[in-house]
């Protein structure tokens, strides 16, 4: 069940997405809490770097195993604007964190972008339950899932 802090997180990813975007990356934002509330870290999306493993869902999990003591991991969630992609997801799952709540699918994502026009990735979209067991995955979440694919579509647009 989706509550109202886990909206405010949600919002949260989706400002960190609108973040990269504005800085010329794609729209993706992701926030670590605390079993007890506490934001830990969060990021968005440095792709345009040319480095494609810099996602947000891939810096949290390094950020959190030189960070977050193992036996506190599980006990963390991750909020993200868009559901894990399969080496987030692996990353996720060796970390050890907990609890995932996303705002779009990987199904909607790719959904939209063939709908848009734009090709196929040569990497295959897994959902997160397909990669990693035991974790509590919770999305997508229609108001947000909204709200991330107009972001998307303002990146497709804008590459014309």
């Amino acid at each position: 069940m989706i509550t109202e802090q886990d909206k405010k997180h949600l919002a949260r990813c989706v400002a960190l997405a609108r973040q990269a975007l504005d800085s010329g990356d794609q729209p993706f934002g992701s926030v670590l809490v605390s079993a007890d509330g506490r934001v830990l870290f969060e990021d968005h999306n440095h792709v345009s770097s040319g480095d494609r493993t810099r996602h947000p869902e891939f810096e949290i999990a390094r950020w959190a195993a030189n960070n977050v003591p193992e036996a506190e991991r599980a006990a963390c969630t991750v909020y993200t604007s868009g559901e894990h992609c399969a080496m987030c997801s692996a990353a996720h799952g060796w970390v050890g964190l907990g609890r995932i709540v996303y705002a779009a699918s990987s199904r909607q994502y790719a959904e939209w972008m063939r709908g848009w026009g734009v090709p196929a990735s040569n990497v295959r979209s897994l959902s997160i339950s397909e990669v990693i067991d035991g974790v509590e995955v919770e999305g997508p979440v229609p108001e947000f899932a909204e709200q991330v694919r107009l972001l998307h579509e303002e990146r497709v647009r804008s590459l014309g």
